[in-house]
């Protein structure tokens, strides 16, 4: 499951729109999973849910963004191949789901899955790397995955130019640290969530880090949309 296993304190809820379209899905790269998956008939994904809260909404769908954290191991020995929490400074993962971003076999575990919620999941080969395998990770051919998921939050996505232009306060076309951190305060104090302050700062971080290509202190409307894809 590309991703990380975040930060607890990372925030659960939807941030809004702009929000969800301005942070760059990090998850595992498709591509590295596709060519001979192995039979013709697929097999199927078997969830387990671990835990569910007692309000489930969102529920996610194809084209949200989601972020949340994950560890994978080899459904052979048990072993652990990935584990978000260790990558991208513990960062939890953003990812669209439906669209090829990670695994098949991610993309149907992580459907109709709510906020908070925690899964286990066993994928057959053929939905994950099939007979390729993937040796960047040490995964060998037709290996069974099993993922630990936990699930923070559930956006609208894609990215979108009404979001951009919603941030963009002065309509210069590129946004800047302040313009998002005003947007961030007021999408957190719109949902009425108590949160730990260093959220703020850290998502804030996270979308420059993610988004300003440059490195120029701003994201302009090219850097906004473009979707860039991490490896596992």
């Amino acid at each position: 499951l590309a991703g990380t296993v975040p930060r607890q304190r990372t925030p659960r809820s939807d941030m809004g729109r702009g929000l969800t379209l301005l942070l760059l899905p990090l998850a595992l790269l498709a591509a590295e999973a596709e060519g001979d998956t192995g039979p013709a008939v697929e097999e199927e994904v078997k969830i387990e849910v671990l835990h569910l809260p007692e309000s489930c909404s969102p529920k996610s769908k194809r084209g949200d963004l989601l972020n949340a954290h994950y560890d994978g191991f080899l459904a052979s020995d048990g072993s652990k191949f990935y584990c978000s929490r260790t990558q991208n400074e513990g960062h939890p993962k953003w990812f669209v789901l439906g669209v090829g971003q990670v695994i098949k076999g991610l993309d149907i575990a992580m459907t109709d899955m709510c906020p908070g919620e925690k899964r286990k999941v066993i994928i057959p080969p053929s939905l994950a790397y099939g007979q390729q395998g993937y040796a960047h990770a040490k995964i060998p051919p037709n290996a069974t995955l099993i993922f630990e998921i936990e699930l923070y939050a559930v956006n609208k996505g894609p990215r979108s130019v009404e979001a951009f232009n919603q941030i963009d306060k002065d309509s210069d076309k590129k946004l800047s640290e302040l313009e998002i951190s005003q947007y961030l305060k007021e999408e957190f104090a719109r949902d009425g969530k108590k949160r730990d302050p260093s959220v703020h700062d850290e998502i804030l971080a996270d979308i420059f880090k993610k988004n300003d290509h440059d490195g120029d202190g701003f994201i302009s409307a090219k850097e906004y949309n473009v979707y860039q894809h991490d490896e596992l």
